[in-house]
C-alpha cells in the first residue's frame, strides 16, 4: 500500500469517528470551537502515528483526545483571565415562558444544556472523568491511562464528580426562588433602589459582560449596584429565557435587533453571578427566540 493510499484510509477511518470525537471534547470543554481543534490536532497525531502500532483506533483516537482537553481545561485554570467568557461558549438559549418553566428545565438538561454549565463547577480531572465514563461509557482504567492514575483512583475521582454534579441539580423549589429573586433583583435595578440591590446580591457577585471590545468583570455587590442601570432595561421588548439552563431574559431594541442576553446564577437566595452578552456578533450567531 503507497503513503497517499495508507493516509487515505486512516482519513476515512478517522472520519468514521469524528462525531463521537467532537462530541467528547464539547462535553468536555463546552465550547464548539476549542472542540473542533482539539479534534484537528488528534488527527495531526494520527496522521503522524504508524497505523500498525494502534490495536484500537477508536480507543486511541478517544485517549488522544482525552489528553488534550485535559491540557486545555488545565490551561484555563492556570490563566483565569481566559476563563472568564468560557461558562457560557455557546448561547443556547429556549423560551421560559410555559406554565411550568420546570418542564423547560428538564428538557433542556436532556439534551446536555443545563450540564454544560453545571461542568463548570467540575475540577479538570473530574469533568473529564465524568464524560469519559458517565456520558460515554469510557472504561475508568483507560481514563486512567490519561490522567496517569490507577482505575481505582479513577473511580474515586468519578465518584466525586457525580456528588457535586447532583447538588447542582435544581428541582423546582430551587427555580421558583431563583425566579422571585431574580424578578426583586430587576425591580430594584429599574428603580434605583441601591439597598434593594445589596439585599438580592451576593457580597461577592461577579458581573461578566462579553463586549465587542472584549470582557468586562465586575467583582462585588457594592460595584454591581452601582452600576446597575444596565439591568433597567433599554430595549423595548424583553423575553425571559433559559440560557444554557440559567434563567435570563433577551432584550431587543424596537427595530427588532437583539441588545443583549443576561444570565443569572442563584445561590442561597442570593445573586452569585451575572453574565451578560453585548456583543453584536455573538447575538447575532446565538439562536434567540421571537420576542414576546
Amino acid at each position: 500500500m503507497t503513503d497517499t493510499s495508507r493516509t487515505d484510509v486512516l482519513a476515512e477511518a478517522f472520519e468514521a469517528q469524528r462525531d463521537r470525537l467532537s462530541a467528547v471534547a464539547h462535553r468536555v470543554l463546552g465550547s464548539h470551537a476549542d472542540a473542533e481543534d482539539v479534534v484537528q490536532e488528534a488527527w495531526m497525531r494520527l496522521a503522524r502515528q504508524d497505523p500498525t502500532t494502534i490495536g484500537n483506533l477508536a480507543g486511541w483516537l478517544t485517549t488522544v483526545v482525552g489528553r488534550i482537553s485535559l491540557d486545555v481545561l488545565r490551561s484555563r485554570q492556570t490563566r483565569p483571565e481566559s476563563t472568564y467568557g468560557v461558562g457560557l461558549p455557546e448561547l443556547v438559549i429556549t423560551a421560559d415562558d410555559s406554565a411550568e418553566p420546570e418542564e423547560t428545565v428538564a428538557l433542556a438538561d436532556s439534551v446536555g444544556l443545563a450540564l454544560l454549565v453545571v461542568l463548570d463547577a467540575l475540577g479538570p480531572s473530574e469533568r473529564l472523568t465524568f464524560v469519559l465514563h458517565d456520558l460515554f461509557a469510557v472504561p475508568f482504567a483507560e481514563i486512567g491511562q490519561i490522567l496517569g492514575k490507577s482505575a481505582d483512583a479513577t473511580k474515586m475521582i468519578a465518584s466525586r464528580a457525580r456528588k457535586k454534579v447532583r447538588a447542582s441539580e435544581r428541582p423546582a423549589a430551587v427555580r421558583r426562588e431563583q425566579r422571585r429573586v431574580i424578578r426583586a433583583f430587576s425591580a430594584a435595578a429599574t428603580g434605583g433602589d441601591f439597598e434593594a440591590l445589596l439585599r438580592v446580591l451576593d457580597p461577592d457577585v461577579k458581573l461578566t459582560v462579553d463586549t465587542p471590545g472584549g470582557v468586562v468583570v465586575t467583582l462585588g455587590a457594592t460595584a454591581v449596584a452601582a452600576g446597575a442601570r444596565m439591568f433597567s432595561g433599554a430595549g423595548a421588548r424583553h423575553r425571559a429565557v433559559l440560557v444554557n439552563g440559567l434563567p435570563g431574559h433577551v432584550s431587543w431594541r424596537e427595530d427588532g435587533t437583539p441588545l443583549s442576553v443576561l444570565s443569572f446564577t442563584v445561590t442561597g437566595g442570593r445573586i452569585a453571578a451575572i453574565a451578560i452578552v453585548i456583543d453584536p456578533a455573538k447575538l447575532a450567531s446565538a439562536r434567540l427566540p421571537a420576542p414576546a
